[in-house]
């Protein structure tokens, strides 16, 4: 062993001394020659006879050399170095071949490492700072017969702290949005109602301060502390050494600042940043609807488990299933029928990373398309370059170079490459990596958080694509070295533009991949297209176009219920005064928001549900004018009046889906239902609208009066023919004369607000259509390379027929059909995969046959005039051959 490394450690050394050796060996093979020619003179021999003589009995100088290379140093990692340093210089002698290339790799590796940055920032390891993220899961609550998921209660949860063994924390993080007084004004922002121990259990500790400390999350409103984000902190405190112990006014109640987090901590939210945390004992404060954490029925919480090391989410699925059915036989009559599941966080039900997972799945696809269309690209550019060297290759082969060492050549040159374009794709990858972001719209004035994420396991995948491809550069022109005939080196070998030898059929079988994967790629892009045109198309229910929606934050101004309900009176009123105002009402959600309804189990009179089904109903707390206002058509029955206030008797009204499944062949009007207890009559039905988002199914849904059941935090919908930039003044003006402290919210239109909820398939057609746009320029020159080269290969054919009498017309369109040729073969390759590879688009699609007709037929069309446009460039060239040039050359 101790000789082995001695020798290895020689070799190694040797590598560094190649110069100095190298000269030894020289001189001591010149002093043998030397030796050898004097005694051949001795001999009595002529010089040159001397000489030649000594040459022969040595046995030949450049083997001997090999032979000693051999011994003394290490030959693979010689020859490495040797082949790096010829292929560096191969490049650096055609440069427009190598900057195409690596601009194609660059273009390909790229785009898969920043969706792999994505995928690793936002659904694998979406929280910053967050220790072993791998052991976290999402808890939420389910309802038997109702798809997708619910909130839990603070009680559920705390039973499932007090009696599952199989986690190491339960905590509680749920999303709300605030203002923060800043003087004379308002600004927007969002923070988190949090468990006690949710810092503990992130693994996550303020640099400033403390957390918070065992039971502040309990009790009503009993502890107004908070933590700030870093960011905050540098913003709007200016980085202030002594904030701990200063106050700050959230939602209108002065909060003590305990703690500042570190830098880059955004909390817990895939979407949006936090900049606050508080104790769930201020619930109350953020969400409003009354004190929650005492009632079992209240669901809002959103929650996180931390698995104990070595417990799978199957064993944990079982325990907390176990302990939600105990729940359900204690609790009837708020738990019959309810479960709780754990989710991964890829999948987590209650933020943007369950919304985009169905885009970025599609992505991982459509960025392995455009990687092996920029393989298949510069795969073709090196065949071509490797028949220009064909000369060199054989010569090489003709002095003793075995195949394997040129395979070895070229793979190493595909190695170079693919290297470039690894370090060009990181580097655009990491230009890209918050550019998802860019594709969402600010919502009240709060843009969205979507950073991805660049570490060793991107850089790791990365590498692998680098690998992959550097198998797929040099496989295909290393096959080709293994076909060379040296008896027939010299006979000519060039492809015509109608037939052509092996290399013009493996050219031409990887512009049809190209095409055929482009192909695929536009197919997806119209599909998601016309899904999402249908989508924004689709009447919800509700006006779209001529309705305004805005709203004023009371909450943090500090207004109490009373005052509250004055200023909406009075606002009203100044509002449906306005020139161009038609109608006006609050209401405490806007269709299609990220906010969540009210939800509460019912009871019918003369309904008789299953006993395994609990009614549960969400619903909206409405003003005066509401239906009228924002174009929910009654079909039955009345809407609120003003007179439906705490003095009236309690009214409801349903809409269809809820007076056909609760009353069947019944009219509603005039019937009972049961509210949290209070019963209510139904005074009308309205027709279904869309809730919570376009693509849900009709579900039962009703409304009651905002004076009945009144909310601070209601917003305000105007119908007017104004734009909402002349409404924003007017309103802006009429809430400063009633209050020149209060903060108006943005004024947008309903359809913008329909806009922004489908903005998961907006991302999904904009990175479809910027990587299939991609893909289509990387295969349209592939094209033009394959039918340039086989133009410029057959100038001898094309004067040939220009000599037997074909004219500019005939050469055109001869070109011209090989080029739709090898175009029909991949749109035809393309057509059977879209038909297969479509239907992983069903999350997606809206009214959207995966097999659209339309979609298909445009893509062919983008096809075609795609292959011409590639194609008339070298069909004109070859329009211009002279023939008596050609033949004579």
């Amino acid at each position: 062993m101790r000789e082995f490394f001695h020798t290895f450690m020689q070799r190694l050394a040797a590598l560094f001394r190649r110069r100095r050796l190298e000269d030894d060996l020289d001189e001591e093979l010149r002093s043998h020659l030397e030796m050898a020619l004097e005694l051949n003179l001795r001999k009595g021999m002529g010089a040159e006879d001397a000489r030649r003589e000594a040459l022969r009995s040595f046995g030949g100088v450049e083997q001997t050399k090999e032979n000693y290379r051999d011994q003394r140093g290490l030959p693979m990692i010689e020859t490495t170095l040797q082949d790096l340093r010829f292929g560096l210089r191969m490049l650096r002698r055609s440069p427009g071949f190598s900057i195409l290339a690596i601009l194609c790799l660059t273009l390909g590796i790229g785009a898969n490492a920043a969706v792999f940055s994505w995928i690793e920032g936002i659904l694998f390891r979406p929280y910053p700072a967050v220790t072993h993220q791998e052991q976290l899961l999402a808890l939420a609550g389910t309802a038997r017969g109702e798809p997708g998921h619910t909130a839990i209660s603070w009680p559920d949860f705390a039973d499932l702290q007090r009696n599952c063994t199989l986690f190491d924390a339960f905590f509680v993080s749920k999303i709300m949005g605030t203002t923060l007084s800043i003087g004379d004004r308002a600004e927007v922002t969002t923070g988190s109602i949090v468990s006690a121990n949710y810092f503990d259990a992130i693994g996550v500790h303020p640099i400033l301060g403390r957390g918070f400390e065992p039971g502040e999350d309990v009790g009503r409103n009993a502890h107004p502390v908070t933590v700030i984000s870093y960011q905050l902190w540098k913003g709007r405190f200016k980085g202030d050494p002594q904030i701990v112990g200063k106050t700050q006014r959230l939602n209108g109640v002065l909060h003590t600042i305990v703690g500042v987090m570190p830098e880059g901590f955004y909390g817990t939210f895939v979407g949006w940043a936090m900049q606050f945390w508080v104790p769930a004992s201020m619930e109350e404060t953020f969400e409003g609807g009354g004190y929650k954490l005492e009632d079992r029925g209240a669901r809002w919480i959103e929650a996180y488990v931390r698995l104990k090391p070595g417990v799978t989410q199957a064993q944990a699925q079982q325990e907390i299933s176990g302990v939600a059915k105990r729940l359900e036989a204690d609790y009837p009559e708020t738990n019959r029928g309810r479960g709780i599941q754990l989710w991964p966080l890829s999948q987590t039900p209650f933020n943007n990373a369950r919304t985009l997972l169905p885009t970025l799945e599609i992505m991982v696809a459509v960025v392995v398309f455009v990687l092996l269309i920029a393989c298949a690209n510069v795969g073709n550019l090196l065949l071509v370059r490797s028949f220009a060297r064909r000369h060199e290759m054989t010569v090489r082969l003709a002095i003793g170079a075995g195949r394997g060492r040129l395979v070895k050549q070229l793979f190493t040159e595909g190695l170079i490459l693919a290297a470039f374009g690894a370090a060009g794709g990181l580097l655009m990858a990491h230009w890209c990596r918050h550019a998802l972001v860019l594709l969402f719209p600010a919502r009240g004035g709060v843009a969205m958080h979507l950073p991805g994420e660049i570490d060793w396991r991107v850089l790791a995948v990365s590498g692998g694509v680098c690998v992959i491809a550097t198998l797929l550069l040099g496989l295909v022109p290393a096959m080709q070295t293994g076909k060379i005939d040296l008896s027939g080196a010299l006979k000519s070998d060039a492809a015509g533009v109608v037939g052509g030898g092996g290399r013009a059929w493996v050219r031409s079988g990887l512009v049809v991949v190209q095409v055929s994967l482009s192909f695929v790629l536009l197919v997806g892009a119209g599909l998601l297209l016309q899904s999402l045109h249908k989508i924004r198309n689709t009447s919800p229910g509700f006006s779209t176009r001529d309705v305004l929606d805005s709203a004023v934050n009371l909450v943090a101004a500090g207004y109490d219920a009373p005052r509250a309900q004055t200023f909406q009176d009075e606002l009203l009123e100044r509002v449906r005064a306005l020139p161009g105002v038609e109608s006006a009402a609050f209401a405490r959600m806007t269709p299609l928001s990220y906010g969540s309804y009210s939800s509460t189990v019912i009871a019918v009179d003369g309904y008789q549900p299953p006993p395994e089904e609990q009614p549960t109903v969400e619903y909206n707390e409405v003003g005066p004018g509401y239906f009228g206002t924002i174009g929910i058509p009654l079909v039955s029955g009345r809407e609120f009046w003003r007179g439906d206030d705490e003095k009236a008797a309690l009214v409801a009204v349903v809409n269809e889906t809820m007076a056909a499944r609760y009353w069947r062949d019944r009219n509603p009007i005039g019937e009972r239902v049961q509210v949290k207890g209070r019963w209510m009559q139904v005074v009308g039905v309205a027709k279904d609208s869309k809730y919570e988002s376009v693509r849900e199914a009709p579900k039962p849904f009703f409304y009651v009066p905002l004076r009945q059941n009144f909310a601070r935090g209601a917003g305000l919908h105007i119908r007017t023919p104004l734009s909402p930039e002349t409404m924003a003044t007017a309103l802006a003006r009429e809430v400063h004369a009633l209050d020149p402290d209060l903060a108006l919210f943005e004024v947008i239109t309903l359809q913008e607000q329909v806009d922004r909820s489908t903005s998961a398939q907006q991302v999904a057609v904009t990175l479809v259509g910027v990587l299939g746009g991609l893909a289509l320029l990387l295969a349209a020159i592939g094209l033009y390379g394959v039918m340039s080269y086989a133009v410029s290969q057959s100038t001898r054919e094309l004067g040939l027929r220009m000599a037997l009498g074909a004219g500019a017309s005939n050469l055109l369109k001869l070109v011209l059909s090989r080029g739709l040729a090898l175009t029909a073969g991949g749109v035809a390759l393309g057509g059977a995969v879209a038909l297969g590879l479509t239907r992983l688009l069903g999350s997606l699609l809206y009214k959207v046959s995966p097999r659209d007709p339309l979609a298909f037929g445009s893509a062919f069309v983008v096809m075609t005039i795609t292959a011409l446009a590639a194609s008339f460039l070298p069909a004109r060239r070859a329009t211009r051959t002279d023939p008596v040039q050609a033949l004579r050359d």
